[in-house]
């Protein structure tokens, strides 16, 4: 978001189903002493223009090589809300698998990795009802813009390619992560309960805690949790 060679630590921001780095753009300024990166997955904002990622897993090794390509060597913490959770679980992964150690994963709004079944015909089922119909249900979308075609012709293309690659991931048999993880979960989440969110503690061999927030599916976006990352000190 902006660049802080001086910040002790970076922080790189995965964003949800259909989400682009916007999602994060107040970060940077909230989090004086971190340097705050945003994933743009392609087929929205400035890569508008290339492909949708088909496979989790690949994008997320993918998104690791370019971080490893750009190291120096700071502490390196992941947030990630929703499917972004799963992306930046898979990322920490490739960067341990490389040798990179991770500071801090922060998995929000999501079920922990393991409970995700690959499942071919939920895959195949998200056409443009479908869409409109969960992103009604999770909020954070406009209700107006959910009626106006124009917006739906521009949006559920990659909104449903995302929904369909997070319907066909499957995590498999995994090493646990080194690094400390911290999962969150509004208390009014339609799609994830806290039990599924407290799962994430199986992900790692490190400190683990889970913190749950006033809100639904979006409580960050009334209510960042800036505090909690913030307050999580290095390689704790």
């Amino acid at each position: 978001m902006e660049p802080r060679p001086f910040a002790e630590r970076r922080l790189v921001c995965f964003p949800h189903a259909g989400g682009s780095p916007y999602f994060f753009r107040g970060w940077g300024k909230a989090l004086h002493g971190l340097e705050v990166h945003a994933v743009c997955y392609p087929g929205r904002a400035e890569r508008f223009g290339e492909p949708h990622a088909t496979a989790l897993v690949p994008a997320a090794r993918q998104i690791a090589a370019e971080l490893l390509a750009v190291d120096d060597a700071r502490p390196l913490a992941l947030f990630g809300h929703s499917m972004g959770a799963t992306v930046a679980y898979e990322v920490a992964r490739a960067l341990e698998a490389a040798g990179r150690t991770v500071d801090h994963l922060f998995a929000s709004g999501a079920r922990a990795p393991q409970l995700h079944v690959p499942d071919a015909a939920a895959a195949a089922a998200w056409d443009e009802a479908a869409v409109v119909r969960t992103l009604t249900e999770l909020g954070g979308t406009d209700p107006e813009l959910l009626d106006n075609p124009a917006f739906l012709d521009l949006v559920v293309p990659y909104i449903g390619a995302d929904f369909r690659m997070l319907s066909a991931y499957g995590r498999g048999p995994a090493r646990p992560l080194c690094c400390p993880v911290t999962a969150l979960v509004g208390t009014e989440d339609p799609r994830v309960t806290e039990e599924q969110t407290a799962a994430w503690r199986e992900v790692t061999r490190g400190p683990f805690r889970l913190r749950t927030l006033p809100g639904g599916h979006f409580y960050l976006e009334q209510d960042p949790p800036y505090d909690v990352v913030a307050g999580a000190r290095h390689g704790e």
